[in-house]
């Protein structure tokens, strides 16, 4: 699921995926588990509130991997489309 990240529309970062899901744009987010939960949680209960799949990842160096960034991220969204 994360390699999709790497390969299709994304977005990383919180404001933006925050865009994205309330928009109908987001089609799954992706949540570091070690990241703040005062930037994921919020997320997370946006994403339950829109019927948006969350999938957790480990790390944040982990995910900022899968989008092809060389520092870690917190939240990130594979687009629709």
């Amino acid at each position: 699921m994360l390699k999709q990240l790497n390969q299709k529309a994304h977005v990383v970062g919180a404001k933006q995926t925050k865009r994205a899901v309330e928009g109908g744009n987001a089609q799954r987010v992706f949540l570091a588990e070690d990241a703040d939960p005062r930037v994921t949680e919020p997320l997370e209960a946006l994403c339950s509130g829109k019927d948006v799949p969350v999938t957790k990842v480990p790390s944040m160096k982990e995910l900022g991997a899968a989008c092809g960034i060389s520092v870690g991220a917190s939240v990130a969204a594979l687009l629709r489309g």
